[in-house]
């Protein structure tokens, strides 16, 4: 029996949608569409200290006013605890979890850090901690690795950015399943959320390539399906980064909603010239043709 596709959306309601969200929305929509498939939307507010209280109910009535709507119920990560621990208990008890009691500070100070890129983690915590209050729990990569039989370098196939690797011990590091501050890491939560969805495609912004091979390294450890991943081009700010709500990046002009979701088509390189009720319709019949014809 064939797998039936389903796609997501999963936003942080740390704040309203934004023009580079709205793009992501639209093509993971508009890939669900083109296979026929379904469309799910999950609110990725594990991080609750960051989350606006409201954003959630608002975001999806923005979606709503684009006619972007989804095929059943939205999952909200921050009722989803349980799930995570049991994941991590699976990983404690295979042995490829571990407490660390490092800060922030302790990794950066060992070496330097590129711009937008995080420390990688040195394994201080590994064998022990040394004295050291647990912090947080991470993942023993390479453990994993031996144990499973992976290899080192992480390949995947992405269906816009074509073939990709990570070797994630050595770029990333052991990384965070729980943070210090009790809240679950992203990783975790949205490698767990995937498989409880049936997750089948994956499709999001190019900024979260990055997170593939770690995402892999864990469903493999977790014994969960990986999806096929496509990564959209992002919308930048006038500094020449991401455009986000970190950076400042206003909320989704919904006065129009036909000029915001021609915009998003035309990041895409969709053409966008039908009126509003045709918008979405024509978006569909160009998506394979346009999009998947760009090399950008």
């Amino acid at each position: 029996m064939a797998e039936v596709y389903t796609g997501r959306f999963a936003p942080s309601p740390t704040g309203l949608l934004h023009a580079g969200s709205l793009v992501a929305a639209l093509a993971s929509w508009l890939d669900a569409r083109d296979h026929g498939g379904r469309w799910l939307v999950r609110m990725e507010d594990v991080d609750t200290p960051r989350c606006v209280p409201g954003a959630d109910q608002a975001i999806l009535h923005q979606l709503a006013r684009c006619g972007l709507t989804p095929d059943g119920p939205v999952l909200w990560q921050s009722q989803r605890g349980a799930a995570y621990e049991q994941a991590l208990q699976h990983l404690v008890h295979q042995g490829w979890a571990y407490p660390c009691g490092c800060s922030r500070k302790d990794i950066e100070s060992a070496q330097t850090v590129a711009r937008h890129r995080a420390a990688v983690y040195p394994g201080t915590c590994r064998e022990g901690l040394q004295g050291k209050p647990a912090r947080a729990w991470r993942l023993n990569v390479q453990a994993v690795q031996k144990d499973l039989g992976l290899p080192a370098v992480t390949p995947w196939h992405d269906r816009r950015l074509g073939p990709q690797q990570q070797n994630v011990a050595e770029e990333v590091g052991d990384f965070v399943l729980r943070r210090a501050d009790g809240l679950w890491a992203y990783q975790l939560a949205v490698v767990v959320d995937d498989a409880e969805q049936g997750i089948t495609h994956v499709v999001r912004g190019q900024d979260l390539a990055d997170n593939t091979a770690r995402q892999m390294v864990l469903q493999r450890a977790l014994g969960l399906p990986t999806p096929q991943y496509l990564h959209t081009p992002l919308v930048l700010g006038a500094d020449g980064d991401k455009l986000s709500k970190q950076n400042g990046a206003g909320a989704l002009d919904l006065s129009d909603p036909w000029a915001t979701l021609a915009q998003a088509a035309q990041v895409l390189g969709l053409p966008a010239q039908a009126p509003l009720d045709q918008l979405l319709t024509q978006a569909q019949s160009d998506w394979r043709r346009f999009f998947f014809s760009r090399t950008d």
